[in-house]
């Protein structure tokens, strides 16, 4: 074999070693790009993920619908929190935003350019070995002349020695020795042919030879080195973007963060703890001292309704019997006295106590979540407020209504003057309709001004007491069982606001079996009045020794509040009872204690 085409066998070997190596080389590069591209979508997917527990989270801690306006909007620091949260769900978008530029700025485009740089690749490729299929096939034809070339110089020169041999020869017709010569010059003129396609292959393929190694390799190394620059710097470029778009969202991510400062530096624990002074102050005054009840004087008074003990009195001429209207019963016949201490026991033994009817209204409405319309259950301080809210959300309506009937009232008009645009007629049920609802909502109005009116006129206006004669009696009308069994009925009160608890059933026992059991059977001298009391609201008395109040009624006091929230009073001389004490206003004769009611 020759040295040049050792050479050539040499350069095709390399040649195609190399093509090979760029091959896997820029298979690995894009192989790059597309674990590249996956490890951006992976990281937006982590960006939605998050954002989405973000706005879960800051969705979760929102305060629920019926307590916002209530609750959230009261305190600095519900609505430090709340605008937290807002913040918070923005902070959420921005990451919403980072997987959305990421997927759109990076993922989709590296997506599209890598299918467009496999197909750029593959076409620099094909070129490539559609160059080499050429060089080999034209060395191959190159290969194949010179055989023919080599072959046809061999016969020629066994043609012409076997003519010399047989010119040579003198035996041999002189018709061989024609044919041979004839034979010999064949050969020579299918070498000469032989040549000279030989010769212009080999100029052919040299020609081919220098432009594959000079132009269409170069070439094609080229345009395979410029697209791999090109996937370099689009690979720098992505991670440039990558940086790029979180950069983007750090001025409004700071912005959430400044409005999360600004907030948590609104709060003022001054204003919150005045709002809470402010939302649950009651409007009663604290109650005034105590008065010292002296149980050493002697008895002066005949009768005590609320004594255990009671001596029997004789009738007295000229007096006849006046009987109370709430202690009246069959005449029975008188039982023996039995002993403080039997009393005691048959008070302490007897079935649970029953609060009285007031505390039972208001604790099974309060259980059952049915407040009165009025809100009677809340102190007059809360009930001024909740009446207002209510009269501000009615006028609120009221208007919004006037504006549809406006809005309603100018279409017809338009359709009156204008009857192609539309039926005037159409619009009349939609107006009788609010005209309707306006009248209800200002029948409704009137009735929560009423009863805010109401609230409102309710203030205690001092008068000076009535100088009346005072005289000293029994202060001990109730046991000290009964005081505490009622005072645990007013601490227990179901919405732990002040009302006049008091045990019906130990009233009626300590009543009806200590006190009244001789009561018809004797007369009653009548309690001296100790003062006066005026009625601040209206109170109705549908339990058994109670009387009912109309407000701004004048009353006469004959026995204090012994601390179980009852005063006993008279209305005139057949009519006597027990009133709440927070209910009135107390006057006795012999000092002006203060006003008697809790604000």
């Amino acid at each position: 074999m020759d040295v040049g085409k050792v050479e050539t066998l040499v350069k095709e070997q390399q040649l195609k070693d190399q093509f090979e190596n760029l091959e896997k080389h820029t298979q690995w590069g894009i192989d790059f790009v597309e674990r590249y591209t996956k490890f951006v979508k992976e990281r937006s997917e982590i960006e939605l993920n998050y954002a989405k527990q973000i706005r879960n989270l800051s969705k979760k801690y929102q305060p629920k619908k019926s307590t916002r306006e209530e609750e959230e909007g009261k305190y600095t620091w519900c609505r430090a929190f709340l605008a937290s949260l807002n913040e918070l769900n923005d902070y959420a978008g921005q990451h919403e935003l980072i997987a959305e530029n990421m997927t759109s700025q990076i993922i989709a485009e590296l997506t599209r350019y890598i299918q467009d740089l496999k197909s750029e690749r593959k076409t620099h490729f094909h070129d490539g070995r559609k160059a080499q299929q050429h060089i080999e096939n034209s060395w191959k034809q190159l290969e194949l002349s010179k055989r023919n070339f080599e072959r046809a110089c061999k016969e020629a020169d066994r043609a012409q020695q076997y003519f010399e041999k047989m010119d040579a020869d003198i035996n041999v017709t002189k018709a061989d020795v024609e044919k041979a010569r004839q034979q010999a010059q064949l050969r020579h003129q299918m070498a000469a042919d032989n040549k000279s396609e030989y010769s212009s292959n080999l100029q052919k393929f040299n020609q081919e030879q220098t432009e594959h190694y000079h132009t269409l390799i170069p070439n094609i190394f080229q345009k395979l080195q410029e697209m791999e620059e090109r996937r370099i710097e689009r690979v720098g470029e992505s991670m440039k973007t990558f940086a790029e778009v979180d950069r983007q969202i750090l001025p409004i991510v700071g912005k959430c963060l400044d409005g999360m400062t600004k907030a948590a530096e609104s709060i003022e624990a001054k204003t919150d703890s005045a709002q809470v002074v402010e939302s649950y102050k009651s409007g009663f005054e604290p109650p005034g001292d105590v008065e010292f009840e002296d149980y050493g004087q002697a008895m002066k008074r005949t009768v005590s309704e609320n004594s255990l003990t009671k001596p029997e009195k004789p009738d007295k001429p000229g007096k006849g019997k006046s009987k109370l209207f709430f202690f009246k019963k069959n005449k029975t016949p008188k039982q023996p006295k039995e002993a403080l201490s039997h009393r005691f026991n048959d008070l302490m033994t007897s079935k649970p106590k029953m609060h009285c009817l007031r505390s039972l209204r208001r604790g099974l409405s309060l259980k059952l979540g049915a407040n009165p319309e009025d809100f009677s259950h809340l102190p007059p301080e809360q009930r001024r407020k909740k009446l207002q809210a209510k009269i501000d959300d009615i006028n609120k309506d009221i208007q919004k209504e006037m504006d549809q009937r406006d809005a309603l009232t100018k279409m017809k008009d338009v359709y009156v003057k204008n009857p192609q645009m539309g039926d005037p007629s159409s619009v009349d049920p939609r107006l009788a309709e609010i005209a309707q609802h306006i009248d209800k909502l200002q029948t409704e109005l009137q009735k929560f001004e009423g009863w805010l009116a109401e609230v409102e006129g309710r203030m205690p206006v001092r008068s000076e007491p009535t100088q009346r004669q005072s005289s000293v009696y029994d202060k001990q009308s109730n046991t000290p069982a009964a005081n505490n069994n009622c005072a645990q009925d007013r601490e227990s009160s179901p919405d732990g606001s002040y009302t006049e608890e008091q045990s019906s059933e130990v009233q009626s026992k300590v009543q009806t079996d200590t006190e009244f059991d001789d009561f018809d059977n004797e007369e009653e001298e009548m309690l001296p009045t100790i003062g006066t009391c005026k009625a601040l609201y209206p109170f109705e008395g549908n339990n058994e020794g109670t009387l009912t109040l109309a407000e701004g009624e004048v009353l006469f006091v004959i026995e204090e509040d012994k601390g179980d929230g009852w005063t006993r009073v008279r209305r005139n001389e057949e009519e006597e009872g027990y009133i709440p004490t927070s209910y009135v206003e107390v006057f006795l004769d012999t000092d002006t204690k203060g006003l008697c009611m809790w604000r």
